[in-house]
Formats: structure tokens, sequence, C-alpha cells
């Protein structure tokens, strides 16, 4: 049984998925051209082509999300996509959609967690029609994690790092009720991150003009090794709109702990890191676990904007300046509690100088969130993935071998012996130690003859660089094809199914399913419909469980909203 687990890294370009490799990524997720649900961040082929070249030459795969709902007419755009990808030997698709199970493909598809996968019987079903792994909802509890790995034999894979979406991936409507901007379009104008307040049916206001539906950023690093016991397969880092520096931080700052718990990778090679790793010095809304092991306080009402670091308290203020017991230099970013913030022009005998002076407080907490020196350090990294290779210098021929049981040879024909035989050794051993651009760093050199012939050093150096580009070299296939088979469901599905296509439909009928309406994009009323459906619960928030309250939010153009609670399951229902 394999018991490795992948590393899973967000990529919102080329650029971040060689990063993300660099730094120690088992896999990346990108979006292709069209169709992933963060429109902001598409992708060439042949950007995408090249970081799957890249990623294959130390076993990492390459996922595309396809993960949007699609129309009609957009099927066939899909399944000229699919070939393409495939031509390119992407190692599997994310998607939503289950139009797509009726196109050809012979890549994988993975169900994204815009299936909104939050119990074991979504999970067995999906297994059941063919899925071979699923991103299971952020909302769920180890033990729950633990029940449908005993459960199920589909490969798991759940997030452990990143923003946190407040409504169940797929079942956010409130941006498309809002401004016809679908979540489930890769569209989501992020009403969560807005102002609201909180009001009862008789007027009193509870929460006034707070970011009352704004969750802080998930952070399960306490419990990989949980995780990795229960069988979860993939540890996925939210991300595809964070920028490189970001990506080199998390991915590593993960990397290194996977390591050093003694868990095993999916893929090759090792990474020299250059930094220190630490997810607190990058953009981050303060960090929770979510509902890993218990419910708390996960929300970030008072901003959305990052927070950084703790550095200490305010120690001293003077009229331009203010002390605190912790080093800062120019061009830093602070955070104070009392949700002001300024950027460093200078330091001058512990004195910090801002480019504005916030109001302040003796005692009031400092936090940093923009470290420039780290900062730099992330922009100058020269850490790169590398694999060990031996090489053997023969007659006739030069081999190379791998760890992972790759090898090469190159053959040539000499023409005259060398008359110093010690300095054409040293020039040998010199030449072939080198690597150049090549993935691999060479652990030893052998040469086995009696006699060394003669070789400039060009033709040396050219052998070597034939002899490392072939052993980079991949062999690619795809396995068995993946079967999607209807199962019998038997349910009444509306406007929550998200069927926006005829394909889709067609394959949930064909699993005894009655279609009572589309999906919204389709033009489907969401009107006194739920909009929202969230762990996030305001009631407890606001310390109302046990009270028999009608409550609303109230959105900053005075728009009502009703809210409903289902407190056997402590969830809450937004209403449009």
């Amino acid at each position: 049984m394999d018991n490795s687990i992948e590393l899973l890294a967000p990529a919102k370009n080329k650029i971040c998925a060689l990063a993300a490799i660099d730094c120690g990524a088992d896999a990346i997720y990108i979006a292709a051209e069209n169709f992933g649900a963060r429109k902001l961040a598409a992708n060439s082929i042949n950007d995408i082509k090249d970081v799957v070249d890249y990623a294959h030459k130390f076993s990492v795969k390459v996922y595309v999300t396809l993960n949007t709902i699609l129309t009609n007419e957009e099927l066939s755009q899909a399944q000229d996509l699919i070939y393409k990808l495939e031509k390119i030997n992407v190692d599997a698709l994310i998607i939503q959609d289950f139009g797509l199970l009726k196109l050809e493909h012979k890549i994988p598809f993975h169900a994204s967690t815009q299936c909104d996968i939050r119990d074991l019987d979504k999970v067995k079903f999906l297994e059941q029609i063919g899925f071979e792994r699923v991103v299971l909802a952020r909302e769920l509890s180890l033990k729950q994690i633990d029940e449908i790995k005993q459960k199920s034999n589909v490969e798991l894979e759940c997030f452990i790092h990143g923003a946190l979406c407040v409504c169940y991936s797929g079942q956010c409507y409130l941006s498309q009720a809002i401004g016809n901007r679908s979540a489930n379009r890769g569209e989501c104008a992020q009403p969560c991150r807005k102002k609201y307040s909180l009001v009862d049916d008789k007027g009193n206001v509870i929460f006034k003009d707070k970011h009352l539906l704004a969750l802080k950023d998930f952070n399960a690093s306490k419990h990989i090794k949980e995780l990795a016991q229960i069988g979860v397969k993939s540890f996925k880092i939210e991300g595809r709109l964070k920028d490189v520096n970001y990506v080199k931080n998390i991915v590593a700052y993960y990397r290194k702990l996977i390591d050093d718990l003694g868990l095993s990778k999916t893929s090759w090679g090792f990474c020299k890191i250059d930094f220190e790793p630490n997810p607190e010095k990058s953009f981050n809304r303060g960090f929770t676990d979510y509902f890993f092991d218990k419910r708390k306080a996960c929300y970030t009402f008072d901003s959305v904007n990052s927070k950084g670091e703790f550095l200490g308290i305010i120690k001293t203020i003077g009229k331009d300046f203010f002390t605190i017991d912790a080093k800062i230099s120019p061009q830093d970013g602070l955070w104070f509690e009392n949700n002001s913030g300024c950027l460093i022009n200078k330091v001058e005998n512990n004195k910090i100088y801002p480019n504005k002076m916030p109001k302040l407080k003796i005692g009031m907490k400092v936090f940093r969130n923009f470290n420039s020196e780290f900062d730099k350090k992330l922009k100058t990294s020269k850490t790169k993935r590398k694999l060990y290779a031996d090489i053997v210098f023969e007659n006739g021929k030069i081999s190379a071998s791998d760890e992972y049981g790759h090898s090469a040879i190159v053959d040539f024909s000499p023409t005259e012996t060398a008359q110093n035989q010690q300095k054409m050794i040293y020039n040998i051993e010199k030449s072939l130690k080198k690597s150049g651009d090549s993935v691999y760093e060479i652990r030893s050199v052998k040469i086995n003859v009696q006699k060394v012939p003669f070789f400039p050093l060009s033709q040396l150096n050219e052998l070597r660089r034939q002899l490392l580009t072939q052993l980079e070299k991949r062999k690619f296939s795809y396995g068995a094809k993946q079967e999607f088979k209807p199962v019998k469901l038997n349910k009444t599905l509306d406007y929550r199914a998200n069927i926006l296509n005829k394909k889709a439909e067609e394959f949930y009928i064909q699993c005894g399913c009655k279609i009572k309406e589309y999906a919204p994009e389709s033009g489907t009323s969401l009107k006194n419909k739920c909009v929202m459906r969230t762990k996030h619960c305001l009631k407890f928030a606001a310390g109302l469980c046990q009270k028999n309250t009608t409550l609303f939010l109230i959105d900053e153009k005075n728009k009502k909203y009703p809210l409903k609670f289902d407190c056997s399951k402590c969830e809450m229902e937004i209403y449009f």
C-alpha cells in the first residue's frame, strides 16, 4: 500500500508553478485558458506545457482546473481544451460539471470541492460513478474525514492552508444574486468580504458595519500528522490568485513540516531552501484550523486585510514616532489592533517613523503585515530543485544514472591517448561534475579506463550536455481509461445541483433524478431562495444560540437578507 502523501500547490501562472516545484510541491494545480473557477488566473497551453515538462522531470503532477459549470455551447470548447491538455500530458483535470463526464477523455477527472463534497453519501456516490479522487469540503472535522476514509476507497484531497470561502463550495449564490457574477462560473465578486450589520426583527442592532461573513485564513499545520494517519492522500494549499513570494513561502513551509514529520512524498528530488519559511510573514487574516476538532471563533469581523505576524506592544509615543521592542526595517508595513496601519519611512535609535502617524495608545498590539527584508529574501531566492546523478566514464562511452532508476549513455570514439594522463583525468572530472541548467546535481564521477583518451574541453562539455539531456527525458502515458457510469441517486434536484447544460441533465436523469430547475446562471430566479449555507453562524458569534431570535443581515446599500438557522447541524442560511 502506498502511504506517501502529496503536497499540492496553487499556481496563478507559470512563474508561480515553477517556484512551487522548486520549493518542494509534489503536484501543482493551475487553470487553462478557460473554465477555471478563478477567471483572473488563466494560462496558455504553451505555458502549461512548460510547467508539465519541468514538473514531470521530478514526477511532480500537474492538475488543470476545469471546475466551472458550462453552457451547452461551451461543452464543445471544453472538449477541444481536453484534447489539447492530453497532448501535453497533463496528469488530471479537476471538474465540477457532470456534463464533462459525457465527453471523450483519456485524462483522469478529480471531483472538485465545488461539487459540495461534505458527507459520506456524496463521497460514495462520486466513487461509485467513477471518480478516482474527491476534494473534500473545508468544513469537515477530523472525525468526519476519518469516517469517510474508513468507509470509502476513493483518494481524498483536503485543504490545509489558505483563504476560506464562508459558504460550502459550489453552493454560494450571493454574488450571482447581487450582481449577476457567478462563483460557479469563476466570477465571484466576494460579497463575503463586504461590511454588514446584524439586526433582529425588533430593529435592535447586534453588530454594526462589520465584516460579518469574513473568515480568518485556514492553517491546519498542527493536524498534518493526524490527516496522514487517517489516510488523506493530497494536502492542498489554496491560493491561485496569490503572488509568487506567497507560493514560495507557504510551499517551502509545508515541505519542511512534512519532511520533518518523516512522511514520504510522491515526487522526486530535493530542495535546498535558502530562506526560513514562515506563514505568519505572508498575507494572512489571522489563522484558524476551522472545524477540525471543535467549533471556535473563526471569523475576522474588524478587517479583511492582512494582519501578519505579532511583534509586540507600543512602548512609547512621540509627535511623529513610536517605539516597540522589535526589529523594524524601513518599508515594513504595520497593522495595529485598532484596525489602522502604516508604512515605515525610517528607523533611528529605536524610534520608528511612519509615513503617517496613526492614532496609537501605550500597550496597543502591533503586527507586521509586510516584512520588507523577508520579501527581498524571497525575491532573490536561488532555491532550486535537484536530483542526484552518478556518472561513469568508460572506454567508448559515458553513462549516467540517478537514484530513481533513470539512466542514459552517450558514445564517443577517441582518436588519441592523452599525453598528460593526470591532467586529462582532472579535466574529465571537472567537466562531468558540472550540471549546467539540468535538474541534476552530480554526486560522483568514476573513470574506468586504463589509458585516458584526449578530449578538447568543448567536446567533453557537449558530451555531458547530451548525457544529461537524455537522463532528463521521461516517458508518459495515461493509465486505464476512467469510466463514468450512472448509479441510482433518485433525488429531485433544484438550482443547487448547478445543472447548466443538457449533458449534465442527462447524466442525472440516468441516475434516476428529477430536474426541478436549472442553475441560477440559466436565468432561474433566486428571489426568496437560500443563496448561502455556511457553518459560520452569526447566532453563535453573537452569543444567541439558545434564543429564538429572528435575525437579518443588512448590507451597505441597506438591503435586508433574512437568516435561518439549522441548529441541529450548527449551520446558517442566508436568503435573498
